[in-house]
């Protein structure tokens, strides 16, 4: 996405008055990039996975923590649906207007219709910031859990929902 999105983001940030600290930085699509930034960040960047259901009507944007290896069938059973899936990039446009290697929870701004659910594994919920992209990947952002739980996602009308998800050797 273009400098427009990204400036977007802190404008409503700035608005409902969540404060941030801003990385800006060469692209970083893996979380191997990510590492390095996350230490210069002081904040863990989670992986935001962006998945759907078998028939692509139901859309989820997961954050989990960075290191934790994703098994959709622990999701699945939690959320009551058919095996999930990585959601194609159209939808990931669509929905969110960001591009593959930019997903973050700053893209529900954009989900006006609420077609995306936030889901949230559980120990992240212990983090006091997080590390994600302004819907872009040459910039990260550090907000406190609080804020975008009880700022952010209220703001962009998204409820969130809290799963347990099991830590498994990567």
């Amino acid at each position: 996405m273009n400098q427009e999105t990204e400036n977007a983001v802190y404008a409503l940030l700035d608005q409902i008055g969540v404060s941030y600290e801003v990385i800006h930085h060469e692209e970083a699509h893996t979380m191997e990039i990510c590492q390095g930034i996350e230490k210069d960040l002081g904040a863990p960047i989670c992986k935001n996975l962006f998945l759907c259901n078998r028939q692509q009507t139901d859309f989820y944007l997961l954050l989990i923590p960075g290191d934790k290896v994703f098994k959709t069938k622990y999701l699945s059973s939690q959320l009551g649906c058919a095996r999930l899936s990585f959601a194609g990039a159209e939808f990931m446009e669509s929905l969110l207007h960001i591009h593959p290697g930019s997903v973050s929870p700053m893209g529900l701004m954009n989900d006006t219709e609420n077609k995306v659910r936030l889901i949230i594994d559980k120990d992240l919920m212990q983090e006091p910031f997080v590390g994600c992209h302004p819907c872009r990947n040459t910039a990260t952002l550090k907000i406190s859990m609080q804020d975008l739980l009880e700022k952010f996602a209220p703001a962009v009308h998204h409820d969130y929902t809290i799963v347990e998800l099991p830590t498994e050797e990567i």
